[in-house]
């Protein structure tokens, strides 16, 4: 017998056909999907059996680049440009931050992420063994591991302490299904040319992934080039860095020859549009990249730069900001789009063969979309309405692994209403950090 059967619902499944089926489902057992089909060739009878009609049935979302716990500090830094902005963030992070307040603050994040149907994210924060407790507590994937930022930071560590944590951090999630493992230095012009190698030897040692922020302003471009004579991803070439298991948030300024070593080396590009446009980084050259071959995928950077972790929202900019841009209607297809937000993150995390597509064999991880609300009818076009018509408040099932984790818009594990409690007894103390 089947654990869960899911029936009745418009399956859009994101594999590499593009499959939609318009009445069918899915079988699961041992956290994995057994069967794709319509709904009369599925089994009659599960453990647990779900009639979604109603429902658009697609894989969880793959958010590729985000700091869940700096939803702590949502809305406190405005209007200013990145590199002021981050000064201001490292003041509250600093005063704030800790083992305990930063679960407190992934909690709060990937609460919101998985209520609007994230199922994996990419986190980089101080404390990755929490971020790891705090996506279990809720259910969710993570990738995530060992940061690596040369001033102490909030951490305090050193280049030796920074090493030690990244190798324990593999001791203890190396074999989770539940963890990508992944190495994380923050950015070329907070992080020698020396430590970033010595970080890449640990992600190359242990087969992991390796994520970084790259050219997210001009003035970062600027800092970069004069330190090096070479720009943030010729740099990142030139010390080895980039292959097809290196994630760069941002690659809002390249040329196009950037766009070639890029396209050349495999490595994706998590597009946080959101987060680019409010800190008026600039815009990213998508389609450019896309027409050379780069794997693009989308992310929301943190709350604290866009003010909310919405995936919906980056999927919609992705799809709609590059044709304002180009004077393009065409430039970027719904297929595009939708891939961004799923099958490419998985490329990303090079785990498609277990997450980004409803697929025979992979792990259940799916979201219902209810489709039954006002702005919601009539549906032509199931694709078209995921990439223009969806809100995060649409998202009434989500499961993971087979498991219900949000049932009806709540959450099934934990009481989000704890935690909330919890961050505004904090919120005075946050707001006199940067007093």
């Amino acid at each position: 017998m089947s654990d869960l059967v899911i029936r009745n619902a418009t399956v859009v499944t994101c594999d590499n056909s593009g499959t939609v089926i318009h009445d069918g489902g899915v079988a699961v057992e041992n956290g994995r999907i057994t069967q794709v089909a319509p709904s009369a060739e599925l089994p009659g009878d599960a453990k647990q059996v779900v009639d979604a009609s109603g429902h658009i049935l697609m894989p969880g979302i793959v958010n590729t680049h985000c700091h869940a716990a700096d939803s702590l500090f949502r809305g406190l830094v405005e209007n200013l440009p990145l590199e002021p902005w981050l000064q201001t963030v490292w003041k509250a992070e600093g005063a704030i931050l800790n083992p305990e307040t930063s679960y407190l603050g992934s909690v709060l994040g990937f609460a919101e992420l998985l209520l609007s149907g994230v199922t994996t994210v990419m986190d980089m924060f101080w404390y990755p063994g929490e971020t790891v407790k705090a996506a279990r507590t809720l259910g969710m994937r993570v990738a995530t591991g060992g940061i690596f930022f040369d001033p102490p930071g909030v951490t305090g560590d050193d280049l030796a302490g920074r090493i030690a944590k990244a190798e324990r951090f593999f001791e203890e999630f190396g074999d989770a299904e539940d963890v990508f493992p992944t190495i994380m230095p923050h950015g070329t012009y907070t992080v020698a040319p020396d430590n970033l190698k010595a970080a890449k030897a640990i992600a190359e040692r242990h087969g992991a992934l390796f994520s970084t922020h790259a050219a997210e302003t001009k003035a970062e471009q600027a800092d970069v080039t004069g330190r090096y004579g070479r720009s943030v991803i010729r740099h990142l070439d030139h010390l080895g860095l980039l292959d097809r298991r290196t994630v760069l948030a941002h690659c809002v300024h390249l040329d196009g020859e950037e766009i070639e070593i890029l396209a050349r080396s495999g490595a994706s590009v998590a597009h946080n549009p959101m987060s680019n446009l409010k800190l008026a980084s600039g815009v990213a050259r998508v389609p450019d990249m896309l027409a050379a071959g780069v794997n693009i995928t989308l992310g929301t950077d943190g709350a604290i730069s866009g003010n909310d972790l919405d995936m919906w929202m980056a999927l919609r900019l992705a799809a709609t900001l590059h044709k304002g841009v180009t004077g393009r209607a065409d430039v970027i297809s719904t297929g595009e789009a939708l891939s961004m937000l799923t099958r490419n993150g998985a490329a990303a995390l090079d785990a498609s063969d277990r997450i980004g597509s409803i697929e025979s064999g992979k792990f259940a991880d799916m979201i219902l979309i209810d489709i039954k609300r006002p702005h919601a009818v009539p549906v032509f076009d199931p694709v078209t309405h995921i990439v223009y018509s969806t809100a995060k408040s649409d998202v009434r099932h989500v499961f993971v692994g087979g498991q219900q984790v949000v049932r009806d818009g709540v959450l099934t594990r934990h009481d989000v209403g704890d935690t909330i409690e919890a961050v505004e007894r904090l919120a005075p103390k946050i707001a006199a950090s940067i007093a």
